[in-house]
């Protein structure tokens, strides 16, 4: 295949990131033809639907090169300078890179890259903080002992004591994520949770009544960021807040690290600036590989280092690589121009939506989420989606504030734009996408289910209505073409 591909143009034409791609995809076939036959259907499907998740991007393939080798098969259990195994150098000599990359571009103290997801950053934050907070004071107070010579008796106090630590986070229907104490995730057995949630009827934060709730509750942590909020938070304001009652302030900025980076979100909405602890995913706003990240104040990184071996397993390497260059890609002016596009995309959706008659949540956005109330359309989340879905554009479903359908089913969708301007489309394919989706939207119906109830999952939808959807959708896309440098038609000779 690769030989077929050198042979097939000059020297000239070769692109050193389709010799790069194909070489990869016939060395996966040799083993194991119906990955890489996957790998490649994965691409065509990208390419033919329209990606609206706001928690998806496109990271580079530079990216994707640097997980493909063997840094995935070396253990390096702890940081940089301080692991378990022998013959770390080079990952220390990667890691340190990507953390010294990572703090000139978000200005912070600290960085520990380790962490495979949002989920585990958070978790490495919430055992720092307790450790910090809670253990280390009370092994203190046991003199010269340390975990391994306290008796039982001692070591039940300091676990009861960690396990009875109250946290303060944005509820789930409000746009808070599992991680935030939701009773189903592992966050909501760490501590006694409490939450916070946005006014009803104009879906936005409420300070007045947050402020009054921190003072009742006062936290060990208090914890601020969102899965599904579509506007800025003062993070100057609710530093104030915290201080007041003696919280830890942690902000979980997964979704809109990338913004933070480019410099789209600053000022008082810039939690870095403000927060104890920022966790952060790498792959959303940020452009990098899958994975996640933990930024911290000086004082609480002895105790974020630790994540591994305490809560995590092997960090990985070869992720680690990958983003030591997505940070790198971020700290230039062409990304910070991304940032801020990536903004005024998801504005000019919005405003094109209400324009068209769909209720978009809070009226608008001020970073790159984008939420729709379906319910008011007769319509679940769940028929939302997979209706939309069929016709070319992909996006998920999400929980509305006392969402009557619940967090399966829900009553809106969430929209985001960091894909599409990765892709570089601006105002008008913004435009156009929001008219493909009021038409549809506005046009698919719940079908019955089998007592004659209106369904929340079945929908019916016109196939000649549905037909334009993807004709529009395949005009927009065959100008944005994904990863132009690999020709797909070329490889699809092979399976």
């Amino acid at each position: 295949m690769l030989q077929d591909y050198l042979a097939s143009k000059p020297l000239n034409e070769l692109s050193t990131e389709m010799i790069a791609f194909t070489a990869n995809l016939e060395m996966v076939a040799k083993k194991h033809p119906q990955v890489a036959k996957s790998i490649l259907k994965e691409l065509i499907d990208q390419r033919s639907h329209l990606k609206l998740i706001a928690s998806e991007n496109y990271c580079s393939l530079s990216a994707q090169s640097a997980m493909g080798n063997l840094l995935t098969d070396k253990y390096a259990e702890g940081f940089v300078g301080n692991r378990f195994y022998a013959g770390c150098d080079n990952v220390d000599n990667i890691e340190q890179m990507a953390c010294d990359e990572a703090k000139k571009l978000f200005n912070c103290e600290h960085a520990y890259v380790q962490p495979h997801s949002g989920a585990d950053a958070n978790l490495v934050a919430f055992l720092a903080v307790l450790r910090m907070k809670v253990q280390t004071p009370m092994m203190d107070k046991l003199g010269e002992k340390n975990l391994l010579n306290i008796s039982k008796a001692e070591w039940d106090e300091i676990r009861a004591a960690m396990g009875n630590q109250r946290l303060l986070g944005m509820g789930l229907y409000s746009g808070g994520h599992l991680t935030h104490g939701y009773r189903h995730n592992v966050s909501a057995q760490l501590f006694e949770v409490y939450n916070y949630n946005v006014n009803e009827e104009t879906g936005l934060l409420d300070y007045d009544e947050l402020h009054k709730q921190l003072q009742e509750v006062k936290p060990l942590i208090f914890l601020v960021g969102f899965s599904a909020y579509p506007r800025n938070i003062d993070y100057a304001l609710l530093r104030k807040y915290a201080d007041e009652v003696g919280a830890v302030m942690m902000v979980d900025m997964a979704h809109f690290a990338g913004l933070v980076a480019g410099g789209a979100i600053s000022g008082v909405h810039n939690p870095v600036a403000y927060a104890d602890i920022v966790t952060t995913t790498t792959h959303k706003t940020l452009r990098g590989p899958r994975g996640g990240m933990v930024l911290c104040k000086a004082e609480y990184a002895e105790y974020v280092d630790k994540g591994c071996p305490h809560v995590l397993g092997g960090p990985l390497p070869h992720v680690t690589a990958a983003k030591a260059i997505a940070f790198k890609e971020a700290n230039t002016d062409e990304y910070k121009t991304y940032a801020h596009k990536v903004i005024e995309n998801a504005q000019h959706l919005a405003a094109a939506l209400v324009e068209k008659g769909i209720h978009v949540q809070t009226g608008g956005t001020e970073n790159h989420i984008v939420l729709l109330n379906v319910e008011k359309l007769g319509l679940t989340g769940r028929q939302a989606e997979s209706a939309l879905r069929e016709c070319g554009l992909t996006l998920n479903r999400n929980t509305l504030p006392n969402d009557k359908f619940g967090p399966w089913y829900t009553s809106g969708l969430r929209l985001g734009t960091p894909a599409t301007t990765t892709l570089g489309m601006g105002k008008p394919e913004m435009q156009e996408i929001a008219d493909i989706i009021a038409t549809l939207l506005q046009k698919i119906t719940a079908a019955p289910d089998k007592k004659g109830n209106p369904s929340k999952a079945k929908y019916i939808i016109d196939e000649s209505e549905k037909a334009q959807a993807i004709k529009r959708i395949h005009t927009i896309l065959k100008k944005y073409v994904l990863y132009p440098e690999i020709d797909v038609d070329f490889l699809k000779s092979y399976f």
